[in-house]
C-alpha cells in the first residue's frame, strides 16, 4: 500500500494523485469522509487544472506538513506560445493573440537561462494569496484590479523536453512558493509572444514521487484506509 505511515492512532501520511478539476480541498474533504478523521491537511496546494502529487497528512501527522512544504517540487507540463489568458491557464478565456512564428527553438532554450536560480516573481492574480483579507482569485473574478507583491523563489532546473512550436513541453524543479503559471507568463513575455499553460502535473515533492501515489478511487476502495 502506498502510504508513508500506517498507524491510525498516530495518523497517516498519504501520497495522492490529485485528479483534474478537483481542488486540493476537494481531495481533503473526500479523504476525511473515507477515513472518518476530522484533522486532515495537505502539503502544498495544486490548482484545479493541475494534476499530480499531493501529500496528505491526518491526525498527529499534520505536524509534518510544514516539513513537506519546504521540500523542492518538480513539475512537468505544456505551454503554448502566442496566446494569453488572465489566469495564464485555461480557467479563463483567451484575451490576446500574438504572432509566434519569428521565434526559434534555440531562442526558447536560451530564454530558460533567465529563469534559473533565485528570481523575483509576481504571483498571478488568479491565486489563493490573500489581498486585504480576500483571496486574490475572488477579486480577479469580480473584475477588480489587484496589485500582487513580488516574491523571491528559486528555480533549480528549467528543461524544455520538447519544442514543437507553438507548443513547448517542460520540466521544472523549484522551491516552495513558486508559481509555474507566473513562470510561463514571464517566459512568454520574454519571447515577445505571450504564453499560457495548457497542462501541469506535479511529479515530485522532495524524494516522494507521484508514481507511488494513490488515486482517489484506490483510496475509496482500500478497506484498510476506511478503518480507524
Amino acid at each position: 500500500m502506498n502510504t508513508l505511515t500506517h498507524n491510525p492512532d498516530e495518523g497517516r501520511v498519504l501520497l495522492i494523485d490529485k485528479p483534474l478539476n478537483w481542488t486540493s480541498f476537494d481531495v481533503i474533504k473526500k479523504i476525511r469522509n473515507i477515513i472518518k478523521v476530522k484533522k486532515v491537511g495537505h502539503a502544498g496546494t495544486l490548482d484545479p487544472l493541475a494534476t499530480g502529487l499531493l501529500i496528505v497528512c491526518t491526525s498527529k501527522k499534520t505536524k509534518q506538513i510544514e516539513h513537506f512544504m519546504e521540500l523542492e517540487k518538480e513539475y512537468t507540463g505544456t505551454m503554448v506560445l502566442g496566446k494569453t489568458t488572465p489566469s495564464v491557464d485555461l480557467e479563463t478565456e483567451f484575451n490576446s493573440e500574438q504572432d509566434w512564428h519569428h521565434i526559434t527553438e534555440q531562442q526558447c532554450r536560451d530564454a530558460t537561462c533567465d529563469f534559473l536560480g533565485e528570481i523575483e516573481q509576481r504571483p498571478p492574480v488568479y491565486s489563493a494569496i490573500k489581498v486585504e483579507g480576500i483571496r486574490a482569485y475572488e477579486k480577479a473574478r469580480q473584475g477588480k484590479k489587484i496589485t500582487m507583491k513580488n516574491r523571491l523563489v528559486k528555480v533549480a532546473e528549467f528543461e524544455l523536453t520538447s519544442v514543437l512550436l507553438p507548443e513547448i513541453v517542460f520540466r521544472i524543479v523549484c522551491s516552495k512558493g513558486t508559481y509555474i503559471r507566473s513562470l510561463i507568463r514571464d517566459f512568454g513575455e520574454k519571447l515577445g509572444a505571450g504564453a499560457y499553460l495548457a497542462n501541469l502535473r506535479r511529479t515530485k515533492i522532495g524524494d516522494y514521487n507521484v508514481k507511488d501515489a494513490l488515486t482517489i478511487d484506490q483510496v475509496q476502495n482500500n478497506d484498510d484506509l476506511s478503518r480507524t
